[in-house]
């Protein structure tokens, strides 16, 4: 392998590796722990995936039949990721029917290649399933483009600036299909695309980075911060119901370390839609919302409890501490938890 190659072998393994702790940061190490995250974990690790084994097949030919099955499918999970990824960051809500764009693909991927593997039906693939992969990759990317249509035209504006989540976005956006592009150009640039792929990977490192260190709002780590307007009123009515019923039916408040991100996830939306439901059509913080169940919980022991101390009935309602729970009840009732069960008894 002369000087040439084996540079062009290194720049584009380093890239799969670097998109490999990528993938790894956003799916276990990333500090808010949204869903979004894990659609980008896995859109960049089956991007490495593909581009590995372009990489090695393109310098060695005796690649064994399982890799290339298993890249390929890669390939065929590249577009769904991308647009689930995109649609999940601009509704700040796990869709519903995610499971829809994967479940079906990785089947039929699955059985074409017991069926019709790779090595036996070369043919087969190279002239049809893998045409049809790449059509549905693009069918993806112009999907995708139309869900962040108003973001691109940004791009062609001079009145309008770009924020930090929607470069970021862009980002994502634009190295996918350039990387589609790049396998669709001809048989060499196909597999030598894992060199570009790598300039893409390390520059989400790089602008990752830069990101974090500013310490402002980014997107993927701290809480976004919305726009003053209110969730439309059916929704906001059915988030409503559905909370209150998670609440009460499971008795969430009585845990003392409950946090916005469980009870976000129990109603399969994203944590930062919920805090913005709360605050903008509640008028309420978290803990605000959860401390009133608490205090619920304990006006109706102290009426009906003879036998537990005001103390233990804090700790029994979701309080780690008496004093949290005297201010507590102080703030929302008036008065303290001993006149409220004097006045009661």
């Amino acid at each position: 392998m002369d000087i040439e190659r084996q540079l062009l072998f290194l720049l584009s393994a380093i890239g799969a590796f670097n998109g490999f702790f990528l993938s790894i940061y956003f799916a276990f190490f990333s500090k808010l722990k949204q869903v979004s995250n894990y659609f980008l974990s896995a859109l960049i690790l089956v991007l490495s995936i593909r581009i590995i084994k372009s990489v090695f097949l393109y310098f060695n030919g005796d690649l064994a039949q399982i890799y290339i099955q298993i890249g390929i499918a890669a390939c065929a999970l590249i577009g769904p990721f991308l647009f689930l990824y995109i649609n999940t960051v601009s509704t700040k809500k796990l869709p519903k029917w995610w499971i829809s764009h994967i479940f079906p693909i990785v089947v039929v991927i699955t059985v074409l290649a017991i069926i019709y593997p790779y090595w036996s039906y070369r043919k087969l693939w190279s002239r049809w399933i893998l045409k049809g992969i790449y059509l549905q990759w693009l069918l993806y990317i112009l999907f995708t483009g139309y869900a962040i249509r108003d973001t691109l035209k940004k791009l062609f504006s001079r009145s309008m600036k770009l924020t930090r989540p929607e470069i970021w976005v862009l980002s994502i956006f634009v190295g996918v299909a350039l990387i589609w592009l790049g396998y669709n150009i001809g048989s060499y640039t196909s597999y030598i695309v894992g060199a570009f792929s790598s300039s893409f990977v390390f520059y989400l490192i790089i602008l990752f980075w830069v990101f974090k260190r500013d310490k402002k709002a980014m997107f993927f780590e701290e809480q976004t911060k919305y726009a003053n307007k209110k969730i439309e009123s059916q929704e906001a009515k059915s988030i409503r119901v559905n909370l209150e019923e998670i609440i009460t039916s499971k008795e969430l408040f009585k845990n003392p370390n409950l946090k916005l991100n469980e009870v976000a996830s129990q109603l399969n939306v994203l944590p930062h839609y919920l805090s913005q439901f709360l605050n903008d059509n509640l008028g309420k913080s978290f803990s605000l919302y959860i401390n009133e169940y608490r205090i619920e919980e304990a006006k109706r022991l102290l009426k009906t409890e003879n036998n537990y101390t005001t103390e233990a009935i804090g700790y029994e309602c979701g309080f780690n501490s008496k004093s949290t729970f005297f201010t507590t009840f102080k703030k929302i009732t008036g008065v303290t938890p001993s006149k409220y069960k004097l006045s009661h008894s």
